[in-house]
């Protein structure tokens, strides 16, 4: 625990990410992650035969390097490079799944933190609701907790059944937003101040996949007046030797040189 603490507050470590949160943890995520992906490829990968295409790979490269001047020699070469290149991306297909699937559900979680930043006291911000019919809109209002008010009267869309109301918070604080309609009321969370909150934007009904991809709350109850309650959270740009990018793009790149480095590290063919 101790080295640990000094490594992340090392000169290289505080210059990269200037004791900065969410970069810190993308830092550590990426490398986990990186970690995991190499030790992964290698367990489920066949480790000979990919080694075996990408030394036929580099074999029929360097061909193509030293027998320019032989035509025959070199489009036998670059058959080679596209057959090698196929046998390459079929031995890789199956690792690869293991890989992305649970990456691809892992990313949407951490997401969920990092994606976006809460919400700040006295910042306006727009809450929308949608109905599921036109008298189920005009039905719509809202029950405000008192550290809550409307900044703005409400906009109504009839194209889309939806509602918009221009809120804002006095102080810093975890809230639940009653949308009410039909004699029914429906709650919308939202998250004031600053820190890795877990962020939920919208709550919808939808499908288990929608809610899976866009939704950290529960369900909506099916066929209820009101189909979707969305609140728009700012994006959040982590930084890393003051160039500040989406996280996820901060991920790939970092992720992919630890790969790269343990790899080499654990003798590892990827």
């Amino acid at each position: 625990m101790t080295d640990s603490f000094h490594l992340v507050h090392s000169p290289l470590v505080s210059g990269i990410i200037g004791y900065n949160l969410p970069a810190a943890t993308v830092l550590v995520v990426s490398i986990v992650i990186g970690f995991l992906m190499v030790i992964i490829f290698g367990y489920t990968s066949d480790q000979k035969a990919i080694k075996h295409a990408k030394d036929q790979l580099k074999a029929h490269l360097l061909a193509v390097r030293l027998f320019q001047d032989q035509l025959g020699v070199v489009i036998r070469s670059y058959g080679g490079i596209l057959r090698g290149t196929g046998r390459y991306l079929v031995l890789a297909f199956k690792p690869l799944l293991f890989v992305i699937i649970p990456l691809m559900f892992l990313m949407i979680q951490i997401d969920r933190y990092l994606g976006n930043t809460p919400l700040q006291p006295a910042q306006n911000f727009i809450l929308k609701a949608r109905a599921s019919n036109a008298d189920a809109m005009n039905s719509l209002a809202l029950q405000l907790p008192s550290e809550l008010q409307t900044t703005a009267p409400p906009v109504h869309a009839p194209a889309g059944n939806e509602v918009a109301w221009r809120l804002a918070a006095e102080r810093s604080g975890k809230y639940d937003i009653a949308v009410q309609s039909g004699g029914q009321t429906y709650i919308k969370k939202i998250v004031v101040g600053g820190g890795l909150e877990r962020l939920s934007a919208i709550r919808l009904q939808g499908r288990f996949w929608d809610r899976m991809l866009y939704s950290a709350e529960p369900a909506l109850p099916a066929n209820s007046a009101v189909q979707s309650i969305e609140v728009k959270y700012p994006a959040r740009e982590v930084s890393f030797a003051g160039i500040a990018s989406n996280w996820i793009v901060a991920f790939f790149v970092l992720s992919l040189v630890a790969g790269f480095i343990f790899k080499s590290a654990l003798g590892i063919e990827i």
